[in-house]
Formats: C-alpha cells, sequence, structure tokens
C-alpha cells in the first residue's frame, strides 16, 4: 500500500474518531448530530438561511425542518435579516447559547483525552497543519 492511501486511511479514521466523539456529546446533551451541528455554526453569529443550509450541505426544507425542531426546544430563533427583508437569520437562544456553549466544551475536553499521551512533536505536526484560521468542523460539515 503506497503512503499517500495509508494517509487517507489515517485521515478516515481520525475523521470517523471525531464524529464518534460528536455524536456521543450529541447524545448526553440531548440533541441531535445535526442540531448539534446547527448550534455550534451559530455560536458567532446569527446565520442565514442560504447560508446555513450551505454550511450544513442539506437542501432548504430539510433546514426548515431541524430549524423548526429547534426552535421548538427553545434553542434558536429566527430574526429579520437586516439585509435582505424578504430574508430571515438563524440566532441562538439564551438556552441555546448556553447549551452550545457547553456542548462545544464537553467536545473540546473530549477530543483532548483522546489525545492525553501523544508526544508533544506529534501534536505540533497537527497544529501546524491545520492552520487556526481553517474552517471549522461545523463550517464543513
Amino acid at each position: 500500500m503506497n503512503e499517500d492511501v495509508e494517509f487517507a486511511g489515517s485521515l478516515i479514521r481520525l475523521s470517523l474518531a471525531v464524529q464518534y466523539v460528536l455524536q456521543d456529546q450529541s447524545r448526553r446533551y440531548n440533541l441531535t448530530p445535526q442540531q448539534s451541528v446547527l448550534m455550534s455554526s451559530l455560536l458567532e453569529r446569527p446565520v442565514g438561511m442560504a447560508e446555513l443550509s450551505d454550511r450544513l450541505h442539506i437542501e432548504k426544507s430539510t433546514l426548515t425542518g431541524l430549524v423548526d425542531r429547534a426552535e421548538r426546544r427553545g434553542l434558536v430563533h429566527r430574526t429579520p435579516d437586516p439585509g435582505d427583508r424578504r430574508a430571515l437569520r438563524v440566532a441562538l437562544t439564551t438556552e441555546g447559547r448556553d447549551m452550545a456553549d457547553t456542548f462545544y466544551r464537553a467536545v473540546t475536553e473530549a477530543l483532548l483525552a483522546h489525545l492525553e499521551g501523544l508526544p508533544a512533536e506529534t501534536v505540533c505536526q497537527v497544529r501546524s497543519a491545520v492552520p487556526p484560521t481553517a474552517t471549522l468542523f461545523w463550517d464543513a460539515v
């Protein structure tokens, strides 16, 4: 097996490991994985429905249902887009922000626990391979 194929396999295993952590933490906080990604996508700012559809790689009708369910739980709310009166943005409620912050911290702690014991050199290599300006996981889903 050539090195590129082995490397790709390593990336797949890493991706799956991160997905498992996200799923476990989602269950812990009584969120669907889709809700956790939605809420994490809103941590920085309210986001328009069209942009959310692109970020989450889901159809607008599917996004509408996802937002409806999160809104019924009191986690998000829709607000008018000041730049386009026909469009809506989705924002976290106070309860949603608290849950999203707590969820993010829990995912971070769980991932760091899996990395304990890695040599410092390996951590530095991974850190330099993924610069801080890289798209966050929920922006790339």
